[in-house]
């Protein structure tokens, strides 16, 4: 008899009519496998029903089920796949991966604090900053809340120097060493003036009016190389920009003179060089039936003459309608222009929407970049992506063409990894 017919028989007598019904009227072999039964199947608890009489309970009270398996253990149970979530999930996927691209916002990751501490101490009186206020200022400084900020500067022993001053306090500033590097900085972007001078030009002429806040210009001044007090130039360039103070104490800085010599986008000179490469820049296909029957290359062709032609990206995009295709190639032709004007032809998702209003952008950026794959790469995270600009790279993920300040960033980098100053001869080496 199995023990789930015995356990049957246990119910059937609870449930009998004779509430006093013996213990014989049990099969035999229930009585042979409680005899033989462990001391560890037994304890002290009741088995009895409620309203049962104490006979019934006395008798069985050192039955025990616990023996039994009501749940499916542990690690046999079916494990449930965790949702990636946007903050994780990368946006490319294994195939399409392209490991210098993804190193290269590692590489934003390892010197964000070097970059943000030297941007804030550089605008310090003497450079020079107490230690006790650097350790409030995680958010500004780019270390990581709640650790020591000392942990941070001492990465980087030939950038920051950590003192005493004569008043007792534990003070940080430059070594001698990053201040000649700031000076050479200096008259790199004193060098460097008039074509920052063009960007900003070119930006508001891209711009729906004409007009971008000098708060928005200043937050991304970094991917474009304008100098910290370009607010302060901009006095010398009256022929070219305007600053208009609005109600509510907003500062924008407007275009003075249309300049057709600038309204030239990267990709209509590029199809002066190779008008082959330039028609395989974006793709825009067209649906169409199977019933045409139409072959790789007719479909090309028919979505060749969908693509052609592009919209020019200084052309007023306010006046197309939002979802036609003529406004998408708008906004696809802007987005490589707005790139093409970078140092480092690449942008993080916030550094364009910031830009959203004046470049008539919609909040659909990321799915239609997506599907431009021959000419932008998405890398990162879904909820933080950058974008680069393929062609503006080499197959070993190095920019093509390096812009001075470029050139100076890597030196600091360099710099920055060292723990002994080394002769400057392997300083510059690439």
């Amino acid at each position: 008899m199995t023990l789930w017919s015995l356990l049957s028989s246990i119910t059937k007598t609870l449930n009998s009519p004779n509430p006093n019904a013996p213990f014989s009227q049990f099969p035999s072999q229930f009585k042979q496998l409680w005899s033989h039964s462990s001391p560890n199947l037994k304890h002290s608890g009741s088995f009895s029903a409620p309203g049962r009489p104490s006979l019934f309970t006395s008798q069985f009270k050192e039955f025990s089920t616990s023996f039994l398996v009501t749940k499916i253990p542990k690690k046999f149970r079916k494990k449930r796949k965790k949702k990636d979530s946007p903050r994780s999930k990368l946006v490319q996927t294994q195939p399409n991966i392209n490991p210098h691209f993804e190193n290269i916002l590692l590489h934003d990751t390892h010197f964000r604090f070097l970059k943000k501490t030297k941007e804030f101490l550089s605008k310090q009186p003497h450079h020079v900053l107490r230690l006790d206020d650097a350790g409030k200022l995680h958010q500004q400084l780019g270390f990581p809340r709640g650790r020591k900020v000392v942990k941070s500067l001492q990465r980087h022993p030939l950038i920051f120097d950590i003192y005493r001053h004569n008043d007792g306090k534990m003070w940080i500033g430059f070594t001698d060493l990053m201040e000649e590097l700031l000076d050479e900085e200096c008259r790199i972007m004193n060098e460097m003036e008039s074509d920052r001078v063009n960007v900003v030009r070119k930006l508001l002429m891209m711009s729906k009016d004409k007009r971008i806040g000098l708060s928005k210009i200043y937050h991304n001044r970094g991917l474009f190389g304008i100098p910290e007090d370009f607010r302060d130039r901009l006095g010398k360039y009256e022929e070219y920009f305007k600053v208009v103070v609005e109600e509510d104490g907003k500062r924008v800085v407007e275009l003075v003179n249309w300049d057709p010599t600038l309204a030239v986008s990267a990709l209509e000179k590029e199809y002066m060089v190779d008008e082959y490469k330039v028609k395989k820049a974006f793709k825009f296909p067209i649906k169409h039936g199977k019933a045409l029957d139409l072959d790789e290359g007719d479909e090309r062709k028919l979505n060749l003459l969908y693509t052609l032609p592009l919209v020019s990206p200084y052309s007023d995009g306010s006046k197309l309608d939002l979802w036609t295709v003529e406004a998408e190639k708008f906004r696809v032709g802007l987005i490589h222009e707005f790139l093409s004007l970078m140092l480092e032809k690449r942008a993080y998702i916030h550094n364009i929407v910031e830009f959203k209003e004046e470049f008539c952008l919609t909040k659909h950026t990321y799915q239609m970049l997506l599907k431009q794959p021959r000419t932008f790469y998405l890398a990162g995270t879904e909820m933080n992506w950058s974008v680069f600009l393929k062609d503006a790279y080499g197959e070993d993920g190095v920019l093509l063409n390096k812009d001075p300040q470029v050139l100076f960033n890597e030196k600091l980098y360099r710099y920055a990894d060292m723990k002994v100053l080394k002769p400057r001869s392997d300083v510059y080496e690439t």
